[in-house]
């Protein structure tokens, strides 16, 4: 019996850079909770930018923000993951050497950038929807550090293998959709983040499902019993995962068909 389903969000739920989901999506979520199932909200994305997206049930759900460097529920951070300050003011270094593209730091209280570009800052601040504040340094941000986040509209083959050479043996570097990577703090993943909510909630793996499309997702494809890999998603994503889909909603349907004939 299925208890939990985490899904990501960008590429998965919200497709071809959409800000808004399919407003089916609360309907289930309000008919899974109706039959004991809790979901889960799994993104990149900080927190307060995930409560807005979900807002008509945002009190109905758990999230794994920050790719698993901020895990709340009822409103209580059940997990927390980090980045090293020193390590994260030399990732700083790098992105400014390497140019061409632009740095978020996400923190529990909001996220900075200290880009010059405006249309990057429009797009975080009204097109991402995120609580953003704009400084003149990053490095002077004296909060701890959940997550690096950089965009690169030129896409992240070439971002990634740079800031993956460099810092690889240091700290999880991701592909987080299409113009997107992260480090992630070396504790905190989506993965790791899931199986603390399953302890919160005393779920096992087998009853839980997952979604997802980039490699940010696959521990928690690995960690779930049952997981589903978007067939738009990443090359070779869906080796971490049981199944593949087009549609995390049809996913959904047919599971609570079978939930209400009594077939599972």
């Amino acid at each position: 019996m299925i208890k939990l389903i985490a899904s990501d969000v960008d590429g998965t739920l919200l497709k071809e850079e959409s800000q808004n989901l399919n407003p089916n999506i609360y309907d289930i979520i309000r008919q899974l909770k109706e039959m004991d199932i809790h979901f889960i909200a799994a993104s990149g994305r900080q927190y307060y930018n995930l409560r807005n997206i979900f807002s008509p049930v945002q009190d109905d759900i758990s999230y794994i923000a920050e790719n698993g460097s901020l895990c709340i529920s009822d409103g209580k951070v059940i997990s927390r993951g980090l980045i090293d300050r020193e390590l994260g003011l030399r990732i700083f270094r790098a992105i400014k050497e390497y140019g061409n593209c632009h740095c978020l730091l996400s923190c529990e209280s909001t996220c900075y950038v200290e880009s010059t570009s405006t249309a990057f800052i429009d797009h975080v601040k009204n097109g991402l929807c995120y609580n953003t504040c704009v400084v003149d340094d990053l490095s002077q941000i004296q909060e701890p550090f959940l997550k690096i986040a950089v965009c690169d509209y030129n896409g992240t083959d070439d971002i990634w293998t740079y800031c993956r050479d460099l810092f690889s043996d240091e700290i999880k570097v991701v592909t987080s959709g299409y113009t997107w990577i992260d480090f992630i703090a070396p504790n905190a993943n989506k993965g790791s983040a899931l199986a603390e909510l399953a302890r919160h909630f005393n779920v096992k793996p087998e009853e839980c499902m997952t979604f997802g499309d980039q490699y940010n997702d696959a521990e928690m494809l690995q960690f779930a019993g049952i997981s589903y890999a978007m067939n738009t998603g990443a090359p070779g994503i869906s080796n971490f995962a049981t199944y593949t889909t087009d549609s995390v909603e049809k996913v959904l349907y047919g599971l609570l068909d079978k939930l209400i004939h009594g077939n599972q």
